[in-house]
């Protein structure tokens, strides 16, 4: 997968357009929030400039993934929604795909200032972050989402959407079942428990070390463990005091990395090795891996940094 920058980070600018006022719930409880996208799943939506608000509110729960297309100027990006819509049902309400028509809601785009197509945005507690400007072949999106997924276990976002349609909600308005053997590591970073999540993907990873959300999950918990308690503005500060101090630069690396800023984590540390020696540079070349693991290494930036990282060691 591919990230960019948008031209403005934070929340999303909804001033562009009139907020509506909340609909009525549909017959059967089903949740609010837009016809569900045809020939897609019960977690997949077609989203107008009526129903974005409710659809970016979503993200609160959990993740809302927002594909831009357009049939007419790009039909492979309209493959791409299709494809995303088609398997939002196979991880079960972990995230909410929207699919937003440029050419029939061209107003969100605009709020959005969407740069080009296709695009698929992340919207997390209703901030948008890059995540897909490339129309991948099904099995390698299937591939590209469980490890998206995989990162937002390892972060604590375990939240799941009611399904919007076709499947009646769990009794009791309960989360679907998340797959039992994520359940621990998944429960003890809910409760904030991330000694024990570390211990629970390590475990996982040893029994089968295929097990790629496993081993994204472990690398990701144990970027949490190592940044307990971190003053952010304190930890950048002396970093940029000591710039050849490995420590002080693995943990802002770490800090980046929960922020979003993954290029930038993976530069820091690139930069390190190429300006370090002996047991130095083995320490922040053996971190940097361990981020590309908690990533995913058929990621994009990931294989950037894998060549960037060779450049600096050869």
């Amino acid at each position: 997968m591919t990230q960019q920058p948008f031209s403005r980070p934070g929340a999303i600018d909804l001033s562009a357009l009139k907020r509506p006022a909340a609909p009525a719930a549909p017959a059967g409880g089903a949740p609010a929030g837009g016809a569900p996208a045809a020939g897609g799943s019960a977690y997949s939506v077609e989203v107008t400039e009526q129903n974005f608000q409710q659809v970016v509110e979503g993200s609160m729960t959990a993740p809302v993934l927002l594909a831009f297309y357009s049939r007419t100027r790009m039909p492979e990006s309209g493959q791409l929604a299709d494809d995303l819509a088609a398997l939002s049902g196979e991880f079960a309400g972990r995230f909410l795909v929207g699919l937003v028509d440029i050419d029939a809601a061209p107003q969100i785009a605009q709020a959005m200032q969407i740069p080009s197509i296709p695009l698929v945005v992340a919207v997390l507690e209703g901030r948008p972050v890059p995540l897909l400007q490339d129309a991948l072949p099904l099995e390698e999106l299937r591939a590209a989402l469980t490890q998206v997924v995989g990162q937002f276990t390892a972060q604590g976002i375990t939240g799941r959407h009611q399904p919007r349609h076709g499947e009646a909600p769990v009794e009791g308005d309960e989360e679907p079942p998340v797959d039992p053997r994520y359940a621990a590591a998944q429960d003890a970073l809910g409760e904030g428990d991330i000694d024990t999540a570390v211990a629970e993907y390590r475990r996982l990873v040893e029994a089968n070390p295929a097990d790629a959300e496993a081993v994204a999950g472990l690398a990701m918990a144990t970027v949490l463990q190592r940044t307990v308690g971190v003053d952010l503005n304190a930890a950048r500060a002396a970093a940029a005091a000591a710039p050849d101090d490995v420590d002080a630069q693995t943990l802002v690396a770490d800090l980046d990395m929960l922020g979003g800023h993954v290029e930038d984590a993976f530069t820091r540390l690139v930069e390190l090795v190429r300006r370090s020696a002996g047991d130095d540079r083995t320490r922040a070349r053996d971190h940097l891996l361990g981020l590309f693991a908690a990533v995913g290494n058929d990621d994009e930036r990931v294989l950037r940094g894998r060549r960037e990282l060779a450049s600096a060691l050869f």
